[in-house]
């Protein structure tokens, strides 16, 4: 910093000696003023460090940073009346981060993408899709309060502040929370308040409660409730977690979802179990489970399987299996091949290679 204000003044001064030295057969050391020539230096150095500070103080605090996320997706996909054409898709994701006090965190997240196939959409890797529209995901402010941590913001999810305990890496949206993601993976209704307490022991404790904005915890509007508690250890973890998801169109539910992992010397085994009840209905339940194999040539190896819902004693039962291979190409991209069966009255295979881009 001080030596990028050094490179001002020495212009500006070399500037202020350049037509003394042109002059100099004419000037006499009688007609020199030192007291005078020096004062204006010094008016011209303050009047470049002000502009100087000006400039610093419209740029970016110490404090905040900023994280970027693209993914291409090239695939297709096998289904009876889909569109078989290989197809692309793309999301990007920005990260916007803060702290005033080295303690607490204001966070802001945007998206933009754009995704017009199946493998591209909710059944596959479910995309962001914005149509190329920039879109605020998230807005957040995080802070400490007594040994917990609070989250407070709008567009954000309840399990934001959850431990969790699936280690495996999904393909597909739906296998990301381990089959739990009504309960252990709840999001959210708009804005949202939750708190988190990790004691030294390995054991969480977290929960909270979101809304619709126009609505805060209004008998008429829609909320959403939920709690964890969870424990981590060095080779094993076990999530358990409760959410009360409030519905004024389709009826009010409550979700118990479990799930953990534990890891081997060769892999890692993850599985989760989640149940349904719904005010007016029967029970629900679904289930996961996939194995992570984290050292396969440079990569890493997932397979996985598990039911594509929650589903009643005696409904038919459909099942989604995939597996995908991620491979490293350097620090800031990566590679994934991946393939997936959803079973439905029509099943749909999908195949697609996800490049991951990450700076």
């Amino acid at each position: 910093m001080k030596l990028f204000k050094s490179l001002l003044v020495a212009p500006a001064t070399l500037g202020l000696l350049a037509p003394m030295a042109a002059s100099a057969n004419e000037v006499t050391i009688n007609d020199f003023n030192a007291a005078e020539e020096i004062a204006v230096t010094n008016s011209r150095v303050d009047g470049l460090e002000a502009r100087f500070n000006d400039l610093e103080a419209g740029s970016f605090s110490e404090t905040t940073t900023a994280s970027f996320g693209v993914d291409f997706l090239v695939g297709a996909v096998d289904k009876t009346g889909a569109n078989e054409k290989v197809t692309f898709d793309y999301q990007m994701g920005i990260g916007l981060e803060t702290s005033f006090t080295g303690e607490d965190s204001l966070s802001a997240t945007i998206d933009i993408g754009e995704t017009g196939s199946v493998i591209g959409g909710a059944d596959g890797l479910n995309f962001d899709s914005t149509t190329n529209a920039l879109n605020l995901d998230g807005l957040t402010y995080s802070f400490p309060l007594g040994g917990a941590t609070v989250l407070v913001g709008d567009q954000t999810d309840v399990s934001a502040v959850y431990t969790g305990a699936c280690a495996y890496n999904a393909f597909t949206d739906y296998m990301g929370n381990c089959g739990t993601g009504n309960s252990l993976g709840l999001g959210g209704k708009g804005v949202t308040a939750a708190m988190s307490y990790a004691f030294d022991s390995g054991f969480s404790l977290a929960g909270g409660v979101s809304s619709v904005p126009t609505g805060i915890m209004a008998k008429t509007e829609d909320d959403a409730f939920g709690l964890e508690a969870a424990y981590s250890a060095d080779s094993w973890g076990l999530a358990v977690g409760y959410s009360d998801v409030e519905d004024s169109t389709n009826g009010d539910k409550t979700f118990w979802g479990v799930n953990g992992m534990y890891s081997f010397d060769f892999a890692t085994l993850s599985a989760g179990v989640e149940s349904e009840d719904p005010v007016s209905g029967s029970t629900a339940t679904g289930f996961f489970v996939g194995l992570s194999f984290p050292e396969v040539g440079a990569g890493t190896f997932d397979i996985g399987m598990g039911t594509t819902g929650n589903f009643a004693d005696g409904a038919t039962e459909y099942y989604m299996y995939e597996a995908s291979y991620s491979y490293p190409i350097n620090d800031g991209m990566t590679i994934t091949p991946g393939v997936y069966i959803k079973e439905a009255a029509t099943d749909t295979t999908g195949f697609a290679i996800k490049t991951s881009f990450s700076f």
